[in-house]
């Protein structure tokens, strides 16, 4: 059997949250009564010291930046009555009062609203920037990228059905001859050609260099000291000697790519 414990009626028990709430509205409206009874010279200085330490956040002030705040939005309330006491009731007393308030609220919004943000754009820059291990870990230059070279292989006057297939002819004049008019001078009796057989390199005689002949667009690149190392891509891959490492064409004519 559950027990039954009796509740008291009548009891009400009041919040004290407006009791602790109601010495601070005290402390508010005292500043700004005793800025407005202060000249407005001694005022000044008061709310620009004020301001300057919101602006600068003190570390040692962070937990009374609500306080300040209150401290600049009141103490501008009796600046402004300050002033406005010591125009003596001019005509354009009024007026020029209005003025420095539109200007100072107009300033201490601003003031807050920077005041707000900076810690949310300090936390997205935090978490934007990479941790240090991150940083340490990741992978510095491009991307690497394993090309493999094909071997070149050379063909001789023997091989007639390689020559018939790509249109060569051994001439008299010691000189190949590619299809009915081009011609290439001063290189050796053998023959590379490309996979695809849009390229075709000639040695120069006496080792002196390698011709390069493209069939798309019909030219010739002489390039003495030059060696064929390979084929890759439909491109030639050129050395000047075993301790150097390979080159692909476009980059020993200086061009970015060779043109498709």
């Amino acid at each position: 059997m559950d027990a039954h414990v009796p509740q008291r009626k009548g009891v009400v028990r009041l919040s004290p949250a407006p009791l602790r709430r109601w010495p601070r509205w005290l402390w508010v409206i005292a500043w700004a009564l005793l800025l407005a009874c202060l000249p407005w010279w001694i005022d000044l200085p008061l709310l620009l010291a004020l301001a300057t330490t919101q602006w600068a956040q003190v570390p040692r002030l962070r937990p009374y930046s609500g306080i300040i705040r209150r401290a600049l939005r009141w103490g501008l309330a009796g600046l402004l009555i300050a002033s406005y006491r010591a125009l003596g009731g001019h005509a354009l007393g009024l007026t020029l009062t209005l003025l420095v308030a539109l200007l100072g609220f107009s300033l201490l919004v601003l003031l807050e609203s920077w005041q707000d943000r900076k810690p949310l754009r300090s936390v997205a820059l935090a978490a934007e920037s990479p941790e240090w291990h991150e940083m340490a870990l990741a992978p510095i230059g491009p991307a690497a990228v394993i090309i493999e070279v094909s071997p070149p292989v050379w063909t001789r006057l023997e091989d007639t059905d390689l020559h018939a297939r790509a249109d060569l002819a051994w001439t008299a004049e010691r000189s190949w001859r590619i299809g009915e008019h081009t011609r290439v001078e001063n290189v050796e009796p053998q023959v590379s050609v490309a996979p695809g057989q849009r390229w075709l390199a000639f040695p120069i005689a006496a080792g002196r260099g390698i011709v390069l002949y493209d069939r798309a667009h019909d030219r010739q690149y002489r390039l003495r000291g030059w060696q064929l190392y390979g084929w890759h891509a439909q491109e030639a891959w050129l050395t000047r000697g075993e301790d150097m490492a390979p080159l692909a064409l476009s980059h020993v004519l200086g061009q970015d790519q060779v043109e498709e």
